[in-house]
């Protein structure tokens, strides 16, 4: 069986870490270099990076802040914000990251998936996700960007299957409804979409617990779990999280 990744997410706002509930009233928790490099040393899989107003601010990527992280970590790390071409792509990897999430700019801009898989390879593109429970969609939820702050017309099961065909390697999938609650992940979004596609899918939005993580890593068939709030608020460390997933039978990486 292959081994579940923890990833840990730092949403970044004018170069520093912040954190909300459900995309609102977001504080600032601390220095995104420093976290990431305490992250690392703690044994994390994998670090994810988003500029959380990029985009909605028309900014570009954050570059200056992606070299100081690649010179602290030895370990993938994912690029989200402010992505709007293939240069912006190609900037990022030249920064030091090995992939770049695409959220709203894909789905104002479905050929970026396309052409960086292309030019870049598919493992280098992410397909980034804000959905919604709508009970009036196919699947019961739609597709929000711009930081959840704007409603689209897209299912997200049908865009799931469709960025896929694009050439998304993988998929942050993260559930509004449940982000920054740590209730628990969105497991009917994050199982239906892990069913329908056949690329790895990363859930996000909810974790508390390693309980939750492990239900959502199970019951959801998530290939990998996204955690924010429960390990920067210090109540757990990723040591402590993996060895209580290995306690739940859950493979993961030492």
């Amino acid at each position: 069986m292959l081994k579940k990744r923890i990833i840990v997410c730092l949403d970044v706002k004018d170069g520093r870490t912040t954190k909300g509930v459900k995309f609102l009233d977001n504080r600032d928790i601390g220095d995104p270099v420093e976290m990431a490099d305490e992250y690392y040393r703690q044994g994390v899989d994998e670090l994810v990076f988003y500029d959380i107003m990029a985009s909605a601010r028309g900014k570009g990527p954050i570059l200056d802040l992606i070299r100081r992280v690649a010179e602290k970590i030895f370990i993938p790390f994912c690029v989200g914000g402010g992505i709007s071409s293939i240069d912006d792509i190609r900037n990022i990897i030249l920064a030091g990251a090995e992939k770049v999430s695409l959220n709203s700019p894909a789905v104002n801009n479905p050929r970026l998936i396309s052409e960086g898989a292309a030019i870049f390879g598919n493992q280098c593109i992410v397909l980034g996700m804000d959905a919604k429970r709508d009970a009036s969609t196919p699947s019961g939820y739609r597709v929000y960007i711009n930081g959840g702050r704007t409603v689209t017309r897209l299912d997200a099961l049908e865009w799931a299957v469709k960025a896929e065909k694009l050439g998304a390697g993988e998929i942050v999938l993260n559930s509004i409804d449940a982000d920054g609650t740590r209730d628990g992940y969105e497991i009917p979004l994050t199982r239906m979409i892990s069913e329908q596609t056949g690329i790895p899918v990363v859930a996000s939005g909810g974790a508390g617990t390693p309980r939750h993580m492990a239900e959502v890593l199970t019951e959801g068939r998530a290939d990998a779990a996204l955690i924010a709030s429960m390990v920067h608020s210090g109540e757990y460390t990723i040591g402590s999280i993996k060895t209580e997933l290995a306690r739940e039978n859950i493979p993961v990486r030492e």
